[in-house]
C-alpha cells in the first residue's frame, strides 16, 4: 500500500475524492471521500469504504440499503488528487433510490428532467 499512498495526495483532513463508476454501462454513479483506511479497506475486500464527513466515519457503501459497489478496477489520476473506481453497482448506488446520484439533468434554461426511474423507496430502506 505505501506505494500507492505514495502516489497520492490527500487533502488537509486526510481525504482524497473518489468517483465510482459503473463498469458496464461507464456511467458515473457517485463522488465520495476516502481516508487510508478507506481505501485498505476497499483494496482489502473489493467492496467500496468511503469516509462519510458527515458522521466523521469509515462506512461500507451500500452497508444499510444492501446496494454494494464491488470493485473491478483502480486508476488515479496524472497528479494523484483523485481517484477512479470502477464497479459492479448492485441495485442502485444512490440513496435516494436511482442508479446513479447524477439523475437530474439540467437544460441550457435551467429545467430540470429526471433521468431513469427509482429503483427502491429511500423511506422504506432507511427507517429511523
Amino acid at each position: 500500500m505505501e506505494k500507492l499512498f505514495a502516489l497520492l495526495k490527500f487533502n488537509e483532513k486526510g481525504l482524497i475524492p473518489a468517483i465510482i463508476q459503473d463498469e458496464k454501462t461507464s456511467e458515473v454513479l457517485t463522488l465520495c471521500y476516502m481516508n487510508k483506511d478507506a481505501i485498505n479497506k476497499t483494496l482489502e475486500e473489493g467492496k467500496i469504504y468511503v469516509f462519510r464527513r458527515s458522521k466523521n466515519q469509515l462506512m461500507i457503501k451500500g452497508g444499510t440499503s444492501g446496494c454494494i459497489q464491488i470493485v473491478k478496477s483502480l486508476c488515479i489520476d496524472c497528479e494523484g488528487n483523485s481517484l477512479l473506481f470502477k464497479v459492479d453497482q448492485v441495485k442502485a448506488a444512490c440513496h435516494t433510490g436511482y442508479f446513479t446520484c447524477y439523475f437530474r439533468k439540467i437544460s441550457k434554461d435551467g429545467e430540470v428532467t429526471l433521468l431513469g426511474e427509482r429503483l427502491f423507496d429511500p423511506e422504506k430502506v432507511y427507517k429511523k
